[in-house]
């Protein structure tokens, strides 16, 4: 991620990188660090991102996860585009039908220079490829959303009769930021 919180203590962008050997950690972000002080000799300052105020990385220990992991790797599958495009299976699915597998396989694609697998960052940040933020979410919209068919709930159907009812039953909505979400 190249983005971040500003507030005081907030953490740095997120980070991932394969892991370096069986003992590679990552430490804990230490919210009340004091980092801007000046009057030391010699003076610290927060240097972890352009404009943090207080802050910083522990590293004497290893902190874990809520999954129990204490490395990075595989952690480069948060959120990104206009549907935030999560996970390692999204990510698949999009370099498979649109990214350098798919042109790697011999399908047409407008983006088999992209490895979405390799810099999920791409999505948001491809100089060659603007519209990517905009491509990757109607892909997981067309793929996921339009394609949902769970538990006796349709999206098609459904939103025939959202469309059919005047655009007025709120709980069509509030179903597909549901699919958006969670599955």
């Amino acid at each position: 991620a190249v983005t971040n919180a500003k507030w005081y203590g907030a953490p740095p962008p997120f980070f991932c990188r394969p892991k370096q050997d069986k003992d590679d950690y990552t430490g804990c972000w230490n919210y009340g660090k004091f980092c801007n002080l000046g009057w030391l000799d010699p003076p610290q300052t927060c240097d972890v991102y352009e404009g943090q105020k207080a802050g910083g990385f522990n590293n004497d220990r290893a902190c874990a996860n809520r999954n129990g992991r204490t490395d990075v790797e595989g952690c480069c599958w948060w959120g990104r585009g206009v549907i935030q495009t999560t996970g390692i299976c999204n990510f698949g699915k999009l370099n498979y039908y649109l990214g350098a597998r798919a042109a790697k396989e011999g399908r047409e694609t407008s983006y088999g220079d992209i490895d979405f697998c390799k810099d999920p960052e791409a999505i948001c940040h491809s100089k060659k490829h603007p519209e990517l933020k905009w491509v990757a979410g109607m892909f997981y919209w067309m793929e996921s959303v339009q394609n949902y068919d769970h538990q006796g709930w349709n999206y098609m159907d459904n939103l025939r009769k959202f469309v059919d009812g005047g655009y007025t039953d709120r709980g069509f909505i509030d179903a597909v930021s549901g699919i958006g979400m969670c599955h």
